[in-house]
């Protein structure tokens, strides 16, 4: 580890002593980065622990506490919005990408500086002065494409664009792979090493080890708001980069000390489920006190085929029961999936899961209303204040407070307060929609901790997860689905090992095709 951070007057940029105090929160203490021309520096820490903040002192949007330094090219520079910061060639490009759907490529581009002609918007200039920028970067659109028309892959190659066209030497790229697919992920690294070939500092935020390894020349560590230190890649290991996010050794990292299928009966029946689009002719069962895990490629229909089963969206074919006993449920909407005891964790947290304008509490409260409140529908304000808080402790869930607002937390955080909200109507089954995505490796370690406790408590728990590694390490049994049908089984009495190995050669079809086993 070096605390010079190996850079001295070669840096680029270099960040001093920044600290940022918000409301009753100090963000960041002290804090320290430098980076070269020509390298990409990693930024690691768990989900809070900082890194977008520092981010976005970096390009403006915030003003760090009186005493913190930005030096570029050695002098002393000062960043009092994100103009000043593009103008010092400082360019982020954020998870949530800030295009404009409705305008083309070369507008998109060239927005808050167009070109003019007199004082016309001179579209034909902007469009012909960019194509260059578009051809270098690989793009396969052209400048007068509307954005609105491009895949996420394509809008991302746009904000590079947008960025590298006015000259940028410092880009941040904030969980860039998050939305890629693994070809689009291939060629965005391919970029990055070519920008970083022409001269380019990248600093890149990033909770996936792979990415580290494949594209990071140094690595720095944030942890509650402070330094921990720089890795330069000579010295980069997994065992190192996740002691220094965690502050605690996490050689435990998958727990499974529930006892799978061994003790468990019946607890969901699901028999050839469709709904003649995505999903076709699926049938499958989970055992309380088991965790099943629900694999595939992207598009293969996991998702379409939980949210059948949850009521979600219609289907046209199939029935679910409970307990073995044969009884099919009736359930033409969530609801009535809530009231047999089965619960769904959306993927998508902030679009169909929180309410990002209510705080903590109400989000955990707002499923347990009627049950709280007085014959006269006054809500027991003191009630759900305290289960709030209990559920705080219990998922270590850090927030200063429970009144915050839940959009202000870090990723894990909301996923946390989004399990609190589900595990106070006490499931029978729970259905997990990509539990961990854009959750720190801290908070993967909680949440896999919670799952295998809930197992313990035999609650039958299906997990769908993109990551193999996680499926492999807290799964007692995998179901494959490929192209809308389940196409095999690793674990429990199917013969097959439950490792990446197998599970990809079912989804991919380089093995043939075998009904799940039905215990």
């Amino acid at each position: 580890m070096s605390d010079s951070q190996g850079q001295g007057a070669t840096a680029l940029l270099e960040l001093r002593k920044i600290s940022k105090t918000f409301p009753g929160v100090k963000a960041l203490q002290d804090v320290r980065l430098s980076a070269r021309a020509g390298h990409v520096h990693a930024l690691m820490g768990e989900n809070g622990a900082g890194k977008s903040t520092l981010m976005k002192v970096l390009s403006g949007a915030y003003m760090p506490d009186p005493g913190a330094e930005i030096l570029i090219d050695g002098q002393i520079v000062h960043i009092d919005g994100p103009l000043a910061a593009k103008n010092l060639g400082v360019s982020v490009i954020y998870q949530e990408l800030s295009l404009a759907p409705n305008l083309t490529v070369a507008e998109n581009i060239y927005m808050g500086r167009p070109l003019r002609k007199g004082s016309l918007v001179d579209r034909g200039a902007m469009s012909s002065a960019c194509e260059a920028t578009l051809q270098r970067l690989g793009a396969d659109f052209g400048p007068s494409t509307r954005v609105a028309e491009l895949s996420i892959a394509q809008r991302q190659l746009v904000e590079i664009a947008r960025a590298v066209h006015f000259d940028c030497r410092i880009l941040v790229m904030d969980e860039p792979t998050t939305p890629l697919s693994t070809h689009e992920t291939g060629r965005l690294f391919a970029l990055i090493k070519r920008l970083r070939s022409e001269g380019l500092a990248i600093l890149y935020i990033s909770h996936r080890m792979d990415e580290i390894d494949e594209l990071a020349d140094e690595v720095t560590v944030l942890r509650d708001g402070t330094y921990v230190g720089t890795l330069e890649r000579a010295d980069l290991s997994r065992d190192k980069l996740v002691k220094m996010m965690v502050g605690r050794d996490l050689s435990g990292f998958y727990r499974k000390e529930h006892h799978g299928l061994h003790t468990g009966a019946k607890a969901l029946s699901v028999r050839h489920l469709g709904d003649g689009k995505r999903v076709r002719d699926c049938s499958f069962e989970l055992h309380s006190g088991e965790v099943l895990g629900l694999a595939g490629l992207v598009g293969a229909g996991r998702t379409e085929l939980a949210r059948l089963i949850f009521g979600a969206d219609p289907r046209t074919a199939g029935e679910v029961s409970l307990n073995g006993a044969g009884e099919v449920l009736k359930i033409s909407k969530p609801i009535d999936a809530i009231r047999c005891g089965i619960l769904y964790l959306t993927e998508d947290r902030k679009g169909q899961g929180l309410f990002l304008d209510l705080s903590v509490k109400d989000n955990i409260n707002v499923m347990v209303c009627p049950r709280d409140a007085s014959a006269g529908g006054v809500m027991d304000a003191k009630r759900a204040t305290q289960r709030a808080r209990d559920a705080i402790s219990q998922l270590s869930i850090r927030v200063p407070s429970a009144r915050v607002n839940v959009g202000s937390l870090s990723g894990g955080n909301q996923q946390k307060v989004l399990l609190a909200r589900l595990l106070e109507l006490a499931p029978r089954v729970l259905i997990l929609d990509e539990p961990t995505r854009g959750v720190d490796i801290g908070a993967k370690s909680e949440i896999y901790r919670l799952i295998d406790e809930l197992a313990r408590r035999g609650v039958a728990v299906l997990v769908i997860s993109s990551e193999l590694a996680e499926v492999v390490g807290i799964c007692d049994r995998v179901i494959v689905m490929r192209e809308g049908h389940l196409v095999g089984e690793v674990g429990g009495g199917s013969g097959l090992a439950i490792t990446q190995e197998n599970i990809v050669a079912l989804a991919t079809g380089a093995v043939p095709a075998h009904t799940p086993t039905l215990h």
